[in-house]
């Protein structure tokens, strides 16, 4: 499999050769979705929580007579069919929202993905990715003239012009490769991958 080599103008130089195991392998929509939805799911924190009946700040008078005024019957105003009552289920902060992914199934699955980025012309390669200063600016403009807008680069190294350059930018994430997750892989239009990650990456998923 060869991949663009893009210059400091976005223009694609030459051709870099990368492993077919981790960038031509067929598509699997059915394993990409499981690997995305078990990142998402365990990168839930689970604080939020409802009151059930026992727990609302309500009186526990009876609302009205049981008897004669053609309503249905009702003990206390707390009953989850009132409003302002409790739930009959609620959520707890203590559940459980992990998905057990095995780690075949997520290598298989990040390979999955890098390779339909590169047959969809969304992952290129560069030499390095550099700025002289920690400046916001610096790195706007060079992935302006670029012409990327939404991007996740895969850098090998990140020195700390680089890291306080980037955080500021919304659409803009740069990450080493045992950072990469598969959400932001789908989720940004452009991968930039360093040529020193790309062994580091075969290493992890392929």
């Amino acid at each position: 499999m060869q991949l663009e080599l893009l210059n400091e103008q976005g223009q694609a130089t030459a051709k870099v050769d990368a492993p077919d195991t981790l960038f031509a392998r067929d598509y699997n929509e059915a394993l990409v979705h499981q690997v995305v939805v078990a990142y998402q799911a365990n990168a839930r924190q689970g604080t939020r929580a409802q009151l059930d009946r026992g727990e609302v700040k309500h009186s526990t008078k009876k609302p009205f007579r049981q008897k004669g005024t053609g309503r249905a019957r009702a003990g206390m105003t707390s009953s989850p069919l009132w409003r302002g009552g409790g739930r009959i289920f609620p959520n707890r902060p203590d559940e459980n929202f992990s998905h057990k992914v095995n780690k075949k199934m997520y290598r298989a699955g990040m390979a999955s993905i890098l390779s339909q980025l590169a047959r969809d012309g969304r992952l290129a390669v560069v030499d390095s990715l550099t700025v002289d200063a920690p400046k916001t600016k610096l790195l706007a403009q060079k992935l302006k003239a670029m012409g990327l807008e939404s991007v996740m680069v895969i850098a090998d190294q990140i020195d700390d012009n680089l890291a306080l350059a980037s955080r500021n930018l919304a659409n803009v994430l740069v990450v080493e490769p045992r950072y990469a997750d598969p959400l932001s892989l789908v989720f940004y239009k452009k991968v930039l991958v360093t040529k020193g990650a790309i062994e580091q990456l075969k290493e992890m998923f392929a």
